[in-house]
């Protein structure tokens, strides 16, 4: 009977699987949520020009992504609405700003890369070298695996089976968020993703993403910036070259709208086109505008 029953298709189970992708596999069981995509495309000339004033001044190795981050928290202290989580189906406020980072680390077997989420609480009342700082320590301790509680989630996730992910999953997010239960006794942090999450696609070399939302982290906002490429830009009338990044962004619709999004869009495109201005004073020579 069973030479009888042919396999569809031809099939192995893959043996090494990251904790990130076995996270991925319990989260999402259809493809239907209130998601709103877009995509903002910015002049990144004095951006860069920060970026290596800053390294001078500092010592500090600043990057796209910590402005980005920076400007996000800014935009969620001037759209409080957005800087909020859905309990219970109705909205509440967050009293700060809390930001997460995606940052990408080396898991072992088959080499498939894991993924460690790293957060700044209060991000909106920090300068950018504080942000540098806060950062570089996180993702330092993340990549050498010395993060307890990211790496007690890790093995706890290890633990469930795959058929029990989604409910683990739901049953986590329910504790945390909706009962709004603190769990960093049994080793899990506390608000590990925040109100906006940032993932910098640009490091990989792809110059533009669309992310799904994670339904259990209850966070409305991503923010994918791509890679700084040379593009012809028009300025006073005439074609010249230019550096370019677009940053795209995903929005839980249940309450994030058309005028929260346009307040953000705003808020990144003015600082990250106009650094010398919106981010940390610097004391190295400053370059004159293009």
């Amino acid at each position: 009977m069973a030479g009888w029953i042919m396999p569809h298709l031809d099939l192995v189970p893959k043996q090494e699987i990251s904790s990130f992708r076995k996270l991925a596999i319990g989260t999402w069981r259809t493809a239907y949520d209130p998601s709103v995509y877009g995509t903002l495309t910015l002049r990144m000339d004095r951006a860069l020009d920060y970026i290596q004033a800053f390294r001078r001044s500092t010592g500090r190795r600043l990057t796209v992504t910590h402005l980005i981050a920076k400007a996000c928290a800014e935009a969620l202290r001037r759209c409080p609405d957005a800087n909020a989580i859905l309990r219970w189906n109705k909205i509440y406020l967050r009293r700060g700003v809390t930001i997460s980072v995606l940052v990408v680390q080396a898991a072992g077997g088959d080499g498939e890369a894991d993924l460690t989420v790293t957060t700044i609480e209060r991000a909106h009342e920090k300068s950018l070298v504080q942000i540098v700082d806060e950062l570089d320590r996180t993702i330092e301790r993340a990549r050498r695996r010395r993060d307890r509680a990211v790496e007690e989630t890790k093995r706890a996730t290890r633990l469930i089976p795959f058929l029990f992910m989604n409910a683990f999953l739901r049953l986590l997010s329910f504790m945390m968020y909706t009962l709004n239960l603190d769990l960093s006794k049994l080793g899990l942090p506390r608000d590990p993703f925040g109100a906006l999450t940032v993932t910098n696609v640009g490091s990989l070399g792809l110059e533009n993403a669309y992310v799904p939302l994670v339904p259990y982290t209850r966070t409305p906002v991503l923010v994918v910036p791509g890679v700084v490429r040379d593009e012809p830009v028009v300025e006073d009338g005439k074609v010249v070259p230019g550096k370019v990044m677009r940053v795209s962004a995903t929005f839980d619709h249940r309450f994030i709208d058309g005028f929260h999004a346009s307040v953000l869009a705003r808020t990144v495109r003015e600082m990250l086109e106009d650094p010398f201005r919106c981010f940390d004073r610097l004391d190295a020579d400053v370059p004159t505008p293009r």
